[in-house]
This record gives C-alpha cells, structure tokens and sequence, in this order.
C-alpha cells in the first residue's frame, strides 16, 4: 500500500492546477507611426493606473507619483521640411475625463480634430484638437504643444514632469490632425512612477502576492518533500510528476517574484526573467492538467497505462503548451501599460477552448473509472470513496475558477 495518502496527493494536485494560472513604468518609442483614428493621427503614449502622491515626510522623501517627459522627438520627412506645421499635440488625462476629448456638430459622429463645421460654431479652430477642462479635475487633462519650424525635420517636445495628485487610470496620446503629415515618427519616452516604485498599479499587489505564494509553495514543498523521502520506496510514477509540479511552481512563484521586484525597482521588465517566469508556468500548468486527466482515467490507480490513449492525451498536452505559452509571451514580455491589447484576446481563445476540452474529457473519465469501481468487488471501496471524493474537488475548484 502507498503510504503517501492519496488524500494528500489530490490535495497537492488542486493547489498545483489552480493556484496561479496567473509599481509604474518606462515607456520607450522607437521610430513610432502615427495611425489614423476618425479624422486625428494617433500614437498612443501609455496607459497605466497611478497612485496619487504620498505625503512627504521630508525633503528627501522620493514618494512622489508623476509622469515625465524626455527626449520625445518628432521627425518628418525631408522632402517635407520646406514649410511649417500645425501643432503635434501630447495630451494626458485620466480615464474619468476621456468625455472631454473630442467633440461633434450637430449631434454627428464624435473628432478628435477640429472640423470646419465646429469652427463656425466657435467652438474651436480647424486643425486643432479638441478638449474641454475637466469638471473633476481643475487643469486636467494636460494638453503640451510642438510644431515644425521652416526646414526642420525635427522637433522637440519640451522635458518636463506632471504630479499626479489623484488615483486613477491615466492615459497618454500622442495626435496630429494634418493629413500631410502621416509619415511622422515618434521617438523619446516617458517615465510613470508611482510612490512605492516603477510598477503600474495593476501590477504592484502582484509583488507581494507573488511573494506570499513563493512563501506557501515553500511551504508546500518541505511536507511533500520529506513525505517523499519517507516512503520513497512505495511512491508511485504519478507521484514523480507531481513533485515536479511543486517544483516548478517554487520556480515560477519565485521568478515572478524577482521579475516585479526588478521591474519595480528600474522601470524597464527584465526580458529574460520574465521568459523564464512564463515558461516554468506553462509547464507546470500543462503538466499538473495532464496529471489530473491521468488520474481521472484511472492511470497508476486502476490502470497501469492509457494504452492508445497516451498519444491523443500528449497530443493534447502539447498543443495546450504551445498555446499557452504564445498567449503569456504575449502578455507578459515586455508589458508595461495596464491595457491588455486584442492580440491577447485572439491567442487567450484557443486556451479557453483547450481548457474547456480538459475538463469535459475529466470528468468524462471520472464518470467512466467510478463505473468501473463501483462494478468491481468490495476490495475497491477505499477506491470509491476517494474517487469519489476527487469529484468533488473537481467540481468546486471548476466552480472558483468559473467565478
């Protein structure tokens, strides 16, 4: 008999499969595009939640939240450079004041950019963009201008850094509204900082979550290690993979760690760090997901193989993996703004499906290997019950993971 209780193991595995299947920033612009939104000419800038200010508690307190401009060049081509321009325009606001960007006449479709017909109303003039104060914030949103001289390919946007005196989600565009200039290009960068360091506010929990979790798994590992130890002789094939499974979730929780801790400190995500955090966690969520099917199917329990089912589960298996990981390079590699883009929603549905086919296929398999028991002698009550019990888990853990 396996000493280690399978109790035990099935408690690990739910800690494994659904644990984690999951403070500002440096943006940097190289060579930008400005593409054409309505009638305006749009990079965006960034987009982050920021903590308001902290109170200083003395000169050299550094708790301050802002958002600073540096180095942010515009170029034009040369053919281009013989007459001047209208302004280039870098607006900020936060995201409560997003109604008062733009503007329509007559009740039509909303501009950004001045239209003759707004100009006759006097409501501002042609070429310009269109804002209005904010009612919520007095000086908000920011509006900084720049503009090409005669025989300049260049121009520059003036250094300069905004206090951020109130919480929320800021939003930072970069717009012209003159169609001559589409092959404009942007480059420079802004630093968003909040009072505790360089993590956008999503993000900033996330550091200390992933510090308790490398704490719990920690934990976790010392008692299945030295269980492990203890009846070493009797563990079974199923067990080897889930101790690989607690260690690579020391991994992740501990490179995670360390990715946000390096981020919160430079501003800039540490690349290779932040491969290394995805990676070991698709492994470790592909992995524990094919041990929980294994299960379900009997293996190491009921069955000693899957016999012709071990190359559609590893087929399965893999093609979880790959997608797994393009969605979370996506998101992750070199992720500083608090949007998530719609190529994340594009690669997050193939694993939305696969996730779904696993779980139909496990419970589909408990269904079959229960039967199967329940058929057998009374040797395999102790089975019955655990199985039985394993249901259960798996019903209430798809349940949390479903709300």
């Amino acid at each position: 008999m396996v000493r280690l209780d399978y109790r035990v193991t099935f408690f690990s595995l739910s800690i494994t499969l659904f644990g984690v299947c999951i403070e500002a920033s440096i943006h940097e612009y190289f060579g930008e595009q400005f593409v054409r939104k309505g009638n305006a000419f749009v990079v965006h800038g960034g987009s982050e939640g920021i903590y308001s200010s902290a109170p200083r508690l003395n000169e050299s307190f550094s708790g301050d939240s802002f958002i600073r401009f540096e180095k942010i060049i515009f170029r034009r081509p040369q053919e281009l450079s013989n007459f001047s321009s209208g302004a280039i325009h870098a607006i900020l606001f936060e995201v409560d004041d997003r109604e008062t960007i733009g503007g329509s006449a007559y009740g039509g479709q909303r501009a950004v950019c001045c239209t003759a017909d707004l100009e006759k109303l006097g409501v501002c003039k042609q070429g310009q963009i269109i804002y209005r104060p904010s009612t919520n914030s007095p000086g908000w949103p920011q509006v900084y201008d720049t503009s090409f001289d005669v025989d300049k390919a260049e121009t520059i946007l003036q250094p300069r850094s905004i206090q951020i005196t109130k919480t929320g989600m800021y939003n930072l565009y970069f717009i012209h509204c003159d169609p001559n200039f589409k092959d404009v290009i942007l480059e420079g960068k802004t630093i968003w900082k909040n009072p505790t360091g360089y993590l956008p506010g999503r993000m900033a929990p996330l550091m200390q979550f992933y510090g308790f979790m490398s704490l719990a798994y920690m934990v976790l590992g010392i008692f299945w290690f030295s269980q492990y130890a203890k009846f070493w002789r009797e563990v079974l094939p199923l067990q080897n993979f889930i101790t690989l499974v607690i260690t690579l979730g020391m991994f992740e929780m501990a490179l995670w760690y360390i990715d946000y801790a390096k981020f919160n400190e430079t501003g800039v995500r540490p690349t290779g760090i932040t491969v290394w955090a995805v990676s070991s966690g698709t492994v470790k969520r592909t992995i524990s997901r094919l041990i929980i099917l294994m299960v379900s199917m009997g293996y190491g329990v009921v069955r000693p193989t899957l016999g012709g089912l071990t190359s559609k589960v590893l087929m399965l298996g893999a093609t979880f993996f790959v997608a797994s990981e393009v969605l979370e390079l996506v998101e992750n590699v070199g992720a500083t703004s608090d949007l998530s883009g719609r190529a994340i929603l594009f690669f997050g549905l193939p694993v939305a499906i696969l996730d779904a086919f696993f779980i139909l296929w496990i419970f589909k398999s408990l269904s079959l290997t229960l039967n199967k028991l329940q058929k057998d002698d009374s040797k395999t009550r102790y089975l019955q019950k655990v199985y039985k019990c394993f249901s259960c888990y798996c019903y209430r853990l798809c349940w949390v993971d479903f709300l």
